[in-house]
């Protein structure tokens, strides 16, 4: 087991060149020996339950399935076998939804032999070297790898070639509320944001952070500087300093808490702009306030 998990560090190509995956004798479906693609029945074929990637961009999804019903596949996926006439994909999810799109029936693939441990590292892996998943989806697979793989974030570190810091930072996302998760997925907002975000304790602040950031496009800088002036014991204050908040405004709030029913809060800031705070309880509620809005 140890001599996997050492196999497993040395990268995608290391892995799948590596004897221990390689199917070197007669095959229960046929002949296949190492290194060569055999056309595969597409309806044979499994998703990999262990994709990291949530999302396929649609536009490029379109534009291979167009390359592919003008020069064919280029590039076999690769497989893992199953039993008989039965596989599993490893990596190359595009290339398998593009061909089913061009109507074809048949894809080439490499046919590999993997436990679940090598699969999941082997999505990851592939989608992290093209650069291909978000933020997010990278930061779900290492918490993946860690629990379902038994790792250390060192080990892991080691495995998919960044430092501890780095992995570490990307686990921390997941503490992050759901509304910034999903704003880091729809790449609303980037890591450097994220990271910003994470060191604020109180989830209310950070909400309202998010939306000023999308609202008035704020770069990390600024985005790092509104941090550092919310941090406790810094005498400097920013124009985005919440200020004592005017009668006429509170009047407002205690108005719109009647009408809403609901905890209205509002805040000003020293520059004139502020926010207005509606919470709700659940999907009727806010139907509700927005019906009485």
């Amino acid at each position: 087991m140890q001599g996997k998990k050492k196999a497993l560090g040395r990268g995608l190509s290391a892995i799948l060149e590596s004897p221990e995956t390689d199917i070197t004798s007669r095959d229960i479906s046929g002949e296949y020996v190492v290194g060569a693609i055999a056309h595969l029945p597409l309806d044979k074929i499994e998703p990999n339950p262990f994709q990291p990637r949530t999302r396929f961009d649609e536009e490029e999804l379109a534009e291979l399935t167009l390359s592919i019903q003008a020069q064919g596949i280029i590039q076999p996926i690769t497989v893992r076998k199953m039993g008989y006439d039965k596989y599993q994909l490893i990596s190359g999810e595009r290339r398998l939804k593009a061909t089913r799109l061009a109507g074809l029936t048949e894809i080439p693939a490499f046919i590999r032999v993997a436990n679940d441990e090598q699969m999941l590292e082997l999505s990851l892996v592939e989608n992290i070297q093209r650069e291909e998943l978000n933020p997010l989806e990278i930061a779900i697979s290492f918490q993946r790898l860690l629990d379902e793989c038994q790792l250390k974030q060192e080990e892991l570190s080691q495995k998919v070639g960044k430092d501890r810091s780095t992995v570490a930072n990307y686990i921390r996302l997941l503490k992050l509320p759901t509304e910034i998760q999903i704003a880091i997925r729809d790449e609303k907002i980037t890591m450097g944001h994220a990271r910003a975000l994470i060191s604020i304790e109180d989830v209310r602040t950070q909400i309202v952070i998010l939306h000023r950031i999308m609202e008035k496009k704020l770069s990390v800088r600024q985005v790092e500087e509104i941090v550092r002036n919310l941090t406790p014991g810094k005498a400097i204050t920013t124009s985005k300093e919440p200020a004592v908040l005017p009668g006429k405004f509170e009047k407002v709030r205690d108005s719109l808490k009647k009408k809403l029913s609901s905890n209205v809060e509002v805040k000003v800031y020293t520059k004139g702009d502020g926010t207005i705070i509606i919470p709700f309880r659940s999907d009727d509620d806010f139907d509700r306030i927005v019906a009485k809005l």
